[in-house]
């Protein structure tokens, strides 16, 4: 084995948990700068069963044992929100690389404190959707400023989730408590997209909705309550001048879903297309122009991976391009790849947002 790989250990690589599988096992698999030295759940037989589906080369029943084993150079961290602050802050003190999913902490002071842990460690947050072929471009070709003075921005995004019905593996989605509701995740994505194009949102206006209430547990027939909002309207303005309409919808059937972003400048205009259910941050995207581009990137992992449904299809794409970017700033010693810095930017934004939708008050 080439002393140059970087050794991952996954923490939360359980195969009937479809998005480890589907999005970090074959976006490693696509890059010869890895290789997938360790996978733990809390579990024996689902530990066991992880590494010998995903090829893993140990296994782990206890995750503060994959994170003590000197054999692993990074850390992912890929398991619900309110087990990340304890994991993440171990595998910093151990003095590891981490890649966690986002949203990083349950809560701001969470985000920030392991931010300010991290010092100048590598890291990196699920906030994958910045990184795609496509909004690289996009931005590039507005940083470029190809389209004139920018004049308006509209974003019209839906996901599968936090609809009347759901499953009850996701029923932590919809509690206040677990950090990971419609806002943090759905949200926190398509506006992470919005600033990788246009640049940071300086102001925003927001109004949230609770559409569902009760929802419908179809594998067990139980109602649960929802905590949180299921629905987004924004206004909001950007570093780049450009004022941006958002809308986010929630509960939207998998035929329906749909994201774009369009952008409308002095001298021309931009749009980014996608279609995947779980939102702008999962599938590929589609750029178009009325202004000549290169052609983005290919990604460099296109697979769904060994436990991946339908509805998962692509999903290591844009992680793909996470890892890829990690590998470049561990070899060369920089840190361009979005780490917890930016998550603590993200849940900031987040925070600036339920404001506004209680408030009323432009924040």
């Amino acid at each position: 084995m080439s002393s140059n790989l970087i050794r991952v250990g996954i923490i939360g690589a359980d195969t009937k948990a479809s998005w480890a599988g589907a999005s970090h096992i074959p976006a490693l698999a696509a890059q010869p700068d890895f290789h997938l030295a360790g996978v733990a759940t809390r579990h024996e037989e689902s530990a066991r069963g992880a590494a010998e589906a995903f090829g893993a080369e140990r296994w782990f029943a206890d995750p503060y044992a994959l994170i003590g084993d000197p054999s692993i150079d990074l850390v992912t961290v890929a398991v619900k929100v309110p087990a990340h602050r304890e994991l993440v802050l171990a595998a910093l003190a151990a003095n590891k690389a981490v890649y966690a999913e986002s949203p990083l902490g349950a809560t701001v002071a969470q985000t920030e404190e392991m931010a300010e842990a991290a010092g100048s460690l590598h890291t990196a947050i699920g906030l994958q959707g910045r990184l795609n072929p496509s909004v690289r471009r996009a931005s590039e070709i507005i940083a470029e400023g190809r389209l004139g003075r920018l004049l308006s921005a509209r974003v019209a995004a839906t996901t599968f989730g936090n609809g009347p019905e759901s499953v009850s593996a996701y029923e932590y989605f919809d509690k206040a408590a677990s950090g990971a509701g419609f806002l943090t995740i759905a949200a926190g994505h398509v506006l992470d997209v919005v600033e990788a194009v246009l640049g940071d949102i300086t102001e925003i206006d927001a109004r949230t909705e609770l559409l569902w209430p009760q929802v419908k547990l179809v594998d067990t027939g139980a109602m649960s309550v929802r905590e949180v909002p299921d629905h987004l309207d924004a206004i909001a303005k950007t570093s780049s001048g450009a004022p941006v309409g958002v809308q986010i919808l929630a509960g939207v059937p998998a035929p329906d879903a749909h994201f774009s972003l369009e952008v409308r400048g002095s001298e021309g205009w931009l749009k980014l297309t996608g279609d995947h259910p779980a939102g702008v941050q999962v599938g590929d995207l589609t750029l178009s122009s009325s202004v000549d581009f290169t052609a983005p990137d290919r990604p460099v992992a296109t697979g769904a991976g060994p436990t991946a449904a339908d509805i998962w299809t692509g999903a290591s794409i844009n992680v793909g391009e996470v890892y890829a970017s990690l590998a470049r700033d561990i070899t060369n010693g920089t840190h361009h790849t979005p780490g917890f810095q930016h998550a603590a930017h993200n849940s900031r934004l987040i925070a600036r947002v339920e404001q506004a939708a209680r408030t009323g008050v432009r924040q």
